[in-house]
């Protein structure tokens, strides 16, 4: 099984931006728990940072057939992006979007997300812990998808 973990932008800046609602870490060092979490778990993992929409739009077009589940923090194109979230629906693998804050309790303008329409989860405000949390949602699906298949695959042969 494969994740591909897509950062929207600003967040290659974190652990030195706006520390008081990001907090002091860094994403190195979340993607090398996330990193943690997979290997123990028998899962690839892929990271891809962008501070540009149409890139991370590609990198979610690649994921079709090559990628059984999709972790996504779009930042800030979380409330603007409709290429993000079309890419999203188009692939139709299944995505858990991430946010390190609570966008809720923000600004007006944060508390919309309009790519998480399209996602199978949100996972918000529980700081970094919250990429943690997507690893657990998402497997727990990628495992569930996995089940049914077999079980399709197990009627199909026994007829």
């Amino acid at each position: 099984m494969k994740v591909v973990v897509i950062q929207g932008p600003n967040l290659n800046m974190l652990g030195v931006r706006e520390q008081h609602i990001y907090g002091p870490m860094k994403l190195e060092d979340i993607h090398q728990q996330m990193k943690n979490f997979a290997d123990q778990n028998g899962i690839e993992i892929e990271f891809f940072q962008s501070n540009l929409e149409g890139e991370i739009v590609d990198r979610i077009q690649e994921c079709l057939g090559d990628a059984d589940g999709i972790i996504i923090n779009p930042a800030a194109y979380s409330h603007t992006s409709i290429a993000i979230r079309d890419a999203i629906a188009a692939v139709e693998i299944p995505t858990i979007e991430v946010h390190i804050s609570n966008i809720h309790a923000r600004e007006d303008f944060r508390k919309k997300s309009i790519t998480a329409e399209v996602c199978a989860g949100v996972i918000a405000g529980m700081g970094p812990f919250s990429y943690h949390l997507a690893m657990i949602a998402i497997l727990q699906i990628m495992q569930e998808i996995k089940a049914i298949k077999e079980q399709q695959q197990q009627q199909q042969q026994n007829g």
